[in-house]
């Protein structure tokens, strides 16, 4: 749905109400969404891990963040000891920033007084480093360093001013826009309108995120000028502003203009976090093509581009999409911001359209890719996400930070730390991606323990709970807690998976099919809606054309994939030794899913290849099937194999034994020590 009704504004021109406390909150779009103060998650899954993020996972972040001295960066700004005191990359500012965002809405979320001293105390140093023409920024501009500006491929400046303007933006949502880091933001920001308007620099960052930042601030300010900066650097992109590098222009999304492409492409969290600001844009002017042209990027990405987790990103290189289809399982790259900047574009596509596809994929990355970074502790994460680790990973050291993508398993910190801070403001503010409203009504995308509490658009007030267990089970009850006084509509969306899935209202129960199902009508204090959602275990093959896992299958339940972990083998081995009998039923006991198995072994062979056939060609240097040297005629014979052993030390691999191979969620894996794991499973 692109047409000029779903764009239409319901108000023009506002500024943002104290308090609203959501991430995005469009003037025009289909839906409404609620923010931290409106709907609080009050367990479950959801619960425990943004209970987690809170108690531990930001303190941790500060932790390191002062450790490593990046906090540090802006101290020595305001004591004239740069550049030889800073530290860390050209964006290390931006970990700051991101922290003071997560910080902002966990002090919406619940108040703490001790958080919002610690916020106002790194408020305060950000503060006094910036200049007074309103830039900010740690790295470039004073005396010997670099000019401003001077390297908009890598300098990450406006990527940087990005991230501060989030943080104030969270800060006014939860608190008011009578605030020191609001008042910050803005100065930076009229400096970047002032530099890069219609008059000044043509060009971008290497590094979106200054584009939705803006459009969020102008709906907080109702300044104009915010929203027309974005505009331009959205539509300044893709034609060739910026430099050629090695990874080429469409690493920056800078080869193609954003209203011409058909696919995300390039550096992943570039791409997702340019789409999400061109979203953005298109809604606030009413501009039905360019929402169209990032709806069929989005179309095309999912289809041909995406791990079944959810994952964006098979490039290790650059960080980047591959082409249509190779999604290999054990380069996927799949880094946790590239999964955060895809629930953040089809968060906003949702908002737009009211259509579910983008609630499902948010539903899917959320718990596959989000959900999988940080380890059960909250303070150790992935940066990238495997879907097949091969050899058994080595434990990092809890006091050293390591190379993005260099650690096996979950580690305490990265030279590029853009994961963590993500995961912390993410969590944080996640309440505020489960519900909308529009003027009819309340729709429910996403299920956790919750209670939600919002008006309509004309005065009504709505107030109900969501009492699940999802994912563990699929029943999901919503009780209205207060009468509204007139009829209204509840949607609840039916995941994609979710075929069988059954209503049940004053009783009776009927199938209902994925999509959006709905319930019209007054609704009474105490009255319940169940939807049950069907989360037993389901075999799931990829597209034919995925050649990296041809031959495989995937076993997800509800909206977890699962994976094999050599911690649960009943040998000592690799999940490698491992096929699976796709024609066995999948058995679950008392949450334990598993699936007949055979393990089989492969002994080394001088040539790992066989002829296709009978009379199929040999291999090279007389190599013949199995890999052992051809001897006598054509048509086989005895062969000996190397080192005077018998052929059947090499060649295919042989069964040895059949057992139940234990499959657990993904987004539990390397949480029980080093291990093996694979998403894809072989048949053969």
């Amino acid at each position: 749905m692109t047409s000029q009704a779903v764009l239409g504004h319901r108000t023009t021109g506002r500024a943002d109400a104290p308090g609203s406390g959501r991430p995005v909150d469009p003037v025009g779009g289909t839906l409404r969404p609620l923010g931290v103060h409106e709907v609080q998650i009050t367990g479950g899954f959801w619960g425990d891990r943004q209970r987690t993020n809170g108690e531990r996972g930001i303190a941790h972040v500060e932790h390191w963040l002062e450790r490593e001295g990046w906090l540090g960066n802006f101290d020595a700004a305001v004591q004239g000891r740069l550049p030889q005191d800073r530290t860390g990359r050209e964006f290390a500012d931006t970990e700051v920033y991101k922290l003071l965002e997560a910080m902002a809405w966990e002090i919406g979320r619940t108040g703490s007084p001790a958080l919002e001293a610690r916020f106002a105390a790194i408020v305060s140093r950000v503060s006094a480093a910036q200049e007074p023409d309103g830039y900010v920024g740690t790295c470039y501009g004073r005396p010997g360093q670099a000019p401003r500006w001077s390297d908009l491929e890598w300098g990450h400046e406006l990527y940087g001013i990005g991230h501060l303007v989030q943080a104030a933006v969270a800060r006014a949502r939860v608190s008011g826009v009578d605030d020191e880091l609001v008042r910050v933001a803005c100065r930076a920001a009229d400096h970047v309108c002032e530099v890069f308007g219609a008059d000044g620099i043509q060009s971008v960052d290497g590094h979106p995120e200054i584009e939705p930042a803006l459009v969020e601030l102008y709906r907080v300010t109702g300044q104009a000028r915010y929203l027309e900066q974005a505009r331009l650097f959205v539509e300044r992109r893709g034609h060739q502003v910026l430099e050629d590098v090695e990874f080429g222009r469409s690493y920056f999304q800078d080869d193609v203009p954003v209203r011409e492409a058909d696919v995300l492409r390039g550096h992943a969290v570039r791409a997702t976090y340019l789409a999400s600001g061109a979203v953005d844009v298109a809604v606030e002017t009413g501009d039905t093509e360019l929402l169209a042209a990032v709806d069929r990027q989005w179309r095309a990405t999912v289809a041909r581009r995406t791990y079944v987790t959810g994952g964006m990103g098979s490039r290790h290189q650059d960080e980047a999409f591959g082409e249509d289809w190779v999604l290999p399982p054990d380069r996927a790259y799949s880094e946790t911001c590239a999964g955060i900047g895809s629930v953040m574009l089809s968060w906003r596509l949702l908002l737009a359209t009211g259509e579910t596809r983008f609630a499902d994929l948010v539903e899917r990355t959320l718990f596959n890719v989000v959900a999988t970074s940080p380890g059960h502790d909250g303070t150790s994460f992935f940066y990238t996400n495997t879907l097949h680790q091969r050899v058994l990973g080595s434990v990092p050291d809890p006091d050293r930070a390591v190379g993005r993508a260099a650690s096996s398993l979950r580690a305490p910190w990265f030279s590029v730390s853009c994961c963590p801070t993500n995961v912390a403001r993410t969590f944080a503010s996640l309440g505020a991606y489960l519900a909308t409203v529009d003027d009819d009504g309340l729709q429910l995308h996403q299920y956790a323990p919750s209670r939600v509490s919002t008006r309509l658009a004309d005065g009504r007030r709505i107030e109900l709970e969501v009492r699940t267990e999802y994912p563990r089970a699929g029943s999901v009850r919503v009780v209205v807690l207060e009468d509204a006084g007139s009829p209204w509509t509840l949607s609840l969306r039916v995941p994609g998976w979710a075929a069988g899935a059954v209503l049940e209202v004053d009783g009776a129960s009927e199938p209902v099919a994925p999509g959006t199902v709905t319930v019209h009508r007054r609704f009474r204090a105490g009255e319940q809606v169940v939807l049950e959602l069907p989360v037993q275990p389901r075999l799931t093959r990829p597209h034919p054309r995925i050649d990296a896992v041809r031959g495989c299958v995937a076993v997800e339940r509800g909206p977890e994939v699962l994976c094999a972990e050599s911690v649960d083998l009943p040998f000592d081995g690799s999940v490698d030794d491992l096929v699976v009998d796709p024609s066995a039923p999948l058995v679950e006991v008392d949450g334990a899913v598993t699936l007949r198995a055979r393990r089989v072994v492969t002994a080394d062979a001088a040539w790992p290849y066989d002829p296709a056939g009978p009379g199929g060609p040999a291999g090279p240097s007389g190599l013949g099937a199995g890999g052992s040297p051809a001897v006598g005629s054509p048509s086989g014979g005895s062969p000996v194999g190397r080192a005077g052993h018998d052929a059947s030390d090499g060649g295919p691999r042989q069964p040895v034994d059949e057992f139940d191979v234990v499959l657990r969620p993904y987004h539990d894996w390397a949480n029980r020590g080093p291990a093996t794991m694979r998403v894809w499973l072989p048949t053969v």
